[in-house]
C-alpha cells in the first residue's frame, strides 16, 4: 500500500471516530442534565435540566448555513480542523464547570451551571460543522469505497449514541444532591482525547479538495417549493422527537416521583434504558439500508410515523399502570440483568426503530425535484436541527407543570405532522 493510501486509511478512521463523536457529545446533555437537576437553585426542574441540550442544538440555528459556506471558503481539511478544535474547547469548558464558579450563585442558579451551558453551546458549533464536513470528507477519502465508509460511520454514530447515556448513568450511580458534575469527568476526558487524536492525524494528512461545484447562486430558492417548506417543518419536529423521547424518558425513570423506581439504581437503569433506544435506532438504520432499494422513502416514512404515533399514544395512556422486564446494566456489583420498568418505557424505547429512518426519508422527499436548489436546502435543513433543543425544552417545561407522560402529547403531535407530510405534504408542488 502506498504512503498516501496509508495516510488516507488513518484519516478515514479519524473521520469515523468523529462521526461517532457527533452523537457521543450531543447525547451527553440529557444524562448530565440529571446531575444539574439536583443542584441547589435548580431544585428538580426538568426545564433547566434540559437547558444544556437546548444550548447544544441552538448552535445549529446559528451555524447551519455558515458551516456550508466554510467548506467553500476554507476547504474540507481546514473546516474539519476548525470543527475539531472547537469541539475540544466545548468539552473542555464543560469540564471547567466542575471547577469554575462552584459554590456561588448567579440569578439564583449555580454559577458553574452557566459555565456548563457555555460549553454545551460551543460544543454545538462543533457538532454542526462536523455534520457538514464528515460525510463529504469520507466520500473524498474513501474513493470507490466511500459509501461503505459512510455506512460504517453512521453505524458508529448510532453505537456511540447507545453507549453515552449508559456510561454516564454507570458513572453517576446513585443520584443525590451531593452528586457532582466532576463524576462524569472520565467521559469528558475520553471525548477530548478523541478530538485531540483526530486533530493531530488530520493535521499531517494531505487532503486535496475536489473541484468546486458549479455556481448555484442563480438557483430558485427551495423555499418556493411547498413540499420543501413542509419538509423543513417536518425535520424540525423530527429532531425534537428523536431527542425528546429518550431525554425525557431518562429524566422520568431517574425521578423517584416519576416512575417510582429504586433511587439507588434508578439513574443507572435509566441510562441503559435510554441507551437501548439509540441501539434500536442502529438496528433500524441497518435494516433500512437493506430495504431502501425496494421500499420507497414515502412508504417507509408513512409506516414508521404511524407506528411511532401509536406507540407514543399507548405510552401516554398506559403510563406506569403495569411493569415489564427489560435487560439492562444494574450496576457494577450486579452487572447485567432483567429489571422491571413501566410499560411506557418499553413502548417509548421501541420508537427508536421508527425514528431511525426519519431523517433520511424526510430529506429525500423534501429535496425531490429541487435540482440546483439542493445545496441551499442542505444548509436550511442543518439549521432546522435546532428543533432538537427547542422541542425537548418545551416538553420538559410541560413535564414540570402536568407530569412526564402528558408531556409526550407534544411529541405525539409532532409525529402526527410527520405522518401528514409523508402521506400528503411530500407531494412535489411549488409554494
Amino acid at each position: 500500500m502506498t504512503k498516501k493510501g496509508n495516510s488516507n486509511i488513518i484519516a478515514i478512521i479519524a473521520m469515523i471516530f468523529l462521526f461517532g463523536m457527533i452523537s457521543f457529545v450531543t447525547n451527553l446533555a440529557a444524562p448530565i442534565g440529571n446531575i444539574w437537576k439536583m443542584q441547589p437553585g435548580i431544585a428538580g426542574s426538568n426545564f433547566w435540566g434540559m437547558m444544556g441540550n437546548m444550548m447544544n442544538f441552538l448552535a445549529y440555528a446559528i451555524m447551519g448555513i455558515p458551516a456550508g459556506k466554510m467548506l467553500t471558503k476554507y476547504g474540507y481539511k481546514k473546516t474539519a480542523l476548525i470543527a475539531i478544535a472547537v469541539g475540544f474547547l466545548g468539552v473542555f469548558i464543560q469540564f471547567l464547570s466542575g471547577i469554575v464558579g462552584v459554590g456561588s450563585t448567579l440569578a439564583g442558579l449555580p454559577s458553574n451551571f452557566f459555565v456548563y451551558l457555555c460549553g454545551a453551546f460551543v460544543a454545538g458549533f462543533s457538532m454542526c460543522m462536523l455534520n457538514t464536513v464528515v460525510n463529504p470528507m469520507l466520500k473524498l477519502l474513501g474513493g470507490a469505497r466511500s459509501n461503505q465508509y459512510i455506512q460504517i460511520g453512521g453505524s458508529f454514530n448510532s453505537l456511540m449514541g447507545t453507549l453515552t447515556p449508559m456510561l454516564v448513568g454507570a458513572l453517576i450511580g446513585t443520584l443525590t444532591k451531593d452528586t457532582l458534575i466532576t463524576d462524569v469527568n472520565p467521559v469528558l476526558f475520553l471525548a477530548m482525547g478523541v478530538f485531540a487524536f483526530a486533530f493531530i492525524v488530520l493535521l499531517f494528512v494531505n487532503i486535496q479538495d475536489p473541484e468546486a461545484v458549479k455556481d448555484s447562486s442563480n438557483a430558485v430558492s427551495p423555499m418556493k417549493f411547498r413540499h420543501f417548506v413542509l419538509g423543513v417543518i417536518a425535520i424540525f419536529v423530527y429532531v425534537g422527537v428523536e431527542v425528546g423521547i429518550p431525554g425525557t424518558l431518562n429524566f422520568y425513570l431517574s425521578d423517584p416521583n416519576g416512575a417510582g423506581m429504586d433511587p439507588s439504581t434508578a439513574v443507572t437503569i435509566a441510562g441503559f434504558v435510554a441507551g437501548t433506544y439509540w441501539f434500536l435506532m442502529l438496528i433500524g438504520r441497518l435494516t433500512s439500508s437493506v430495504i431502501s432499494g425496494k421500499v420507497s422513502a414515502r412508504t417507509q416514512l408513512t409506516c414508521v410515523s404511524a407506528v411511532a404515533l401509536i406507540l407514543i399514544v399507548l405510552a401516554i395512556v398506559l403510563g406506569n399502570s403495569s411493569n415489564v422486564s427489560m435487560p439492562v446494566f444494574k450496576g457494577v456489583q450486579e452487572g447485567f440483568g432483567m429489571v422491571q420498568v413501566p410499560i411506557a418505557a418499553l413502548l417509548l424505547v421501541l420508537c427508536g426503530l421508527c425514528t431511525s429512518v426519519m431523517w433520511g426519508t424526510i430529506f429525500d422527499l423534501a429535496c425531490e425535484g429541487l435540482g440546483a436548489s439542493t445545496n441551499q436546502a442542505s444548509g436550511i435543513f442543518m439549521a432546522m436541527v435546532v428543533g432538537g433543543g427547542i422541542i425537548p425544552l418545551v416538553q420538559n417545561a410541560i413535564a414540570d407543570g402536568i407530569g412526564y407522560m402528558p408531556s409526550y402529547w407534544l411529541l405525539a403531535a409532532c409525529v402526527a405532522f410527520i405522518l401528514y407530510f409523508a402521506v400528503v405534504g411530500s407531494k412535489v408542488k411549488k409554494a
